[in-house]
């Protein structure tokens, strides 16, 4: 995957995407990309199922932030602001 010299970015198809804090531990990261890659099927099975998709496009939210990926960017926050992210994303998708 192509990052930006900076590391804050990867480039998909000549677009560039806020890249997942460097910082987070490989066991907790894996936790979150499962919650979100779970609440992505989620609101394809709702939209399938003409169901409402807010509950799960507000976990995909939720995750992303968790990751670093939206809200604030994670390299401008200190190293506990970072953690504190993360480990709350954690407990709020139950993982």
């Amino acid at each position: 995957m192509e990052k930006t010299e900076d590391g804050r970015y990867i480039v998909v198809k000549g677009r560039r995407w806020r890249a997942t804090d460097p910082e987070i531990p490989e066991d907790e990261a894996a936790r979150l990309r499962k919650a979100l890659m779970s609440a992505r099927r989620d609101v394809g099975t709702a939209l399938r199922n003409s169901d409402d998709p807010k509950s799960a496009r507000a976990r995909v939210q939720l995750a992303k932030v968790a990751l670093g990926e939206r809200g604030d960017p994670w390299w401008e926050q200190s190293p506990d602001e970072r953690r504190e992210r993360w480990e709350k994303g954690l407990r709020e998708l139950g993982g």
